[in-house]
């Protein structure tokens, strides 16, 4: 199998989680206010990495 060392353009809401160190309530929490987009993609919802970078404070991955 191949691998790509792609970076990824969205994550799921376990992911954007994961990669930024909060829980799920408090990523919806979030979401509810504005501070992190999210974008539906089918019945799967992503959130771009663009939003998590800002949600940080940092312009790189």
């Amino acid at each position: 199998m191949q691998q790509f060392d792609t970076p990824k353009l969205a994550y799921t809401i376990a992911e954007a989680c994961h990669a930024v160190g909060i829980g799920r309530t408090k990523l919806y929490e979030l979401i509810g206010e504005g501070r992190v987009e999210t974008r539906k993609i089918g019945a799967r919802t992503v959130i771009p990495a663009e939003s998590l970078r800002a949600l940080i404070g940092t312009g790189e991955g």
